[in-house]
């Protein structure tokens, strides 16, 4: 797969039940949830005004396959950018977004190089050498929280290896952080903001579970959980600064709704491959993410953040974690990999299709300036609120 080649859209679409928004321009000048059909784009704002109240109705399959609506366009020309006056928008609205970390056994030992790298990837080869000498690099049989990992836990602590990460990676609670502000992710074809501070950060391509606010996985969608490494590996209290700031993260195209067709068993089995490619040195690096591997299953993780201990009203976008974790040298013989300015992360797997976006810097991208108040006073003016709540 090149970017270029790759199919926005699932390739199964007639099939696909896809949820999403757009921005509609004058005289609307606002946002609009949409459901696919057909391959065509039809407003459905007047049924559901934000795509959280819509995942809360108990006939959200009937809406979406069959509510009257306004036909927008084809889907494939939205998603290429040539929407008109109509272009995609993140398919999430008031929905926390919350993201698990360290869920692969296998990106394990990258999250620890981290955080004893003290942010400076140089010494990243040396770390990773001694720690696979020390503990190996099959973490995957464990169960997290079982008795092997409980032994390997006290054995690491022992020799003075034991690490934050080893905590959620191998103990019994997973990592769930907040990252970002609900209706600040930003959509495909846009770019992705990097901290201008950061010298050391990669892509993470993504499987994002669409939960309502009875802790119900309604459906997935793509995402990249940009990560940057050298401020989060310099201490665990910048995760905030690591992980929410402008264009922190990307969720897209479109949300696709668990039927008969598609089901969590479906997502259990995804293959996300993700492409990088740089265009100002025409580097490139392919690679993948198997969610057979993950190491705590997704409705295990919906269930940590979701639960008597803390509620979502306005449900949540879950992001799963990745096993990718960019090692390839790019500027630098053991410098490891780092982005770019410019660079295109494209994010893929056949039934949901293709995430894409640039990477620019958080401060030089277009500011984050329509939140939920926002939101409501166009939906008031639009006079929809009474069908908002």
């Amino acid at each position: 797969m090149t970017a270029h080649q790759a199919n926005p859209l699932p390739e199964d679409l007639e099939q696909a039940l896809l949820v999403g928004r757009v921005w509609r321009g004058a005289p609307i000048d606002g946002p609009a949830v949409v459901a696919v059909r057909k391959g065509r784009v039809v407003d459905i704002t007047r049924h559901a005004p934000t795509v959280s109240a819509l995942f809360e109705r108990a006939d959200l399959l009937a809406i979406v396959r069959d509510a009257d609506g306004e036909d927008l366009g084809l889907a494939a020309d939205l998603a290429n950018g040539q929407g008109g006056a109509v272009r995609l928008l993140a398919p999430c609205d008031l929905q926390a977004i919350k993201a698990a970390g360290v869920t692969f056994a296998v990106s394990l030992l990258e999250r620890v190089i981290e955080e004893q790298a003290k942010g400076d990837p140089s010494r990243a080869d040396a770390l990773r050498a001694q720690l696979q000498t020390s503990i190996g690099t099959d973490l995957s049989e464990l169960e997290p929280g079982g008795e092997a990992a409980m032994r390997l836990k006290a054995e690491l602590t022992a020799r003075g290896l034991w690490s934050q990460y080893m905590e959620v990676g191998i103990g019994p609670d997973a990592e769930v952080f907040t990252k970002s502000q609900p209706m600040s992710s930003v959509g495909h074809g846009v770019p992705v903001g990097l901290h201008p501070n950061s010298h050391w950060n990669n892509p993470e391509p993504e499987i994002v579970l669409a939960v309502n606010s009875r802790a119900e996985a309604v459906g997935a969608t793509l995402g990249n959980d940009v990560n940057l490494r050298d401020i989060e590996g310099r201490s665990a209290l910048l995760l905030g600064k690591a992980k929410d700031n402008n264009g922190s993260c990307a969720i897209g195209p479109f949300i696709r709704l668990f039927d008969g067709t598609f089901t969590i068993d479906t997502v259990r089995e995804l293959e996300v491959r993700m492409l990088i490619e740089g265009v100002d040195d025409g580097f490139e690096l392919a690679g993948a993410s198997f969610m057979r591997e993950i190491s705590r299953d997704p409705l295990d993780l919906v269930a940590q953040t979701c639960a008597r201990h803390h509620q979502y009203p306005d449900g949540f976008m879950l992001f799963l974690g990745t096993m990718f974790s960019p090692i390839k040298d790019r500027d630098a013989q053991g410098g490891g990999f780092t982005h770019h300015m410019g660079d295109r992360v494209s994010i893929s797997t056949p039934s949901l299709g293709t995430l894409v976006n640039t990477v620019e810097r958080s401060d030089a991208i277009e500011p984050w300036t329509f939140g939920v108040r926002a939101l409501y006073e166009n939906l008031a003016r639009r006079g929809l609120l009474a069908a908002a709540s």
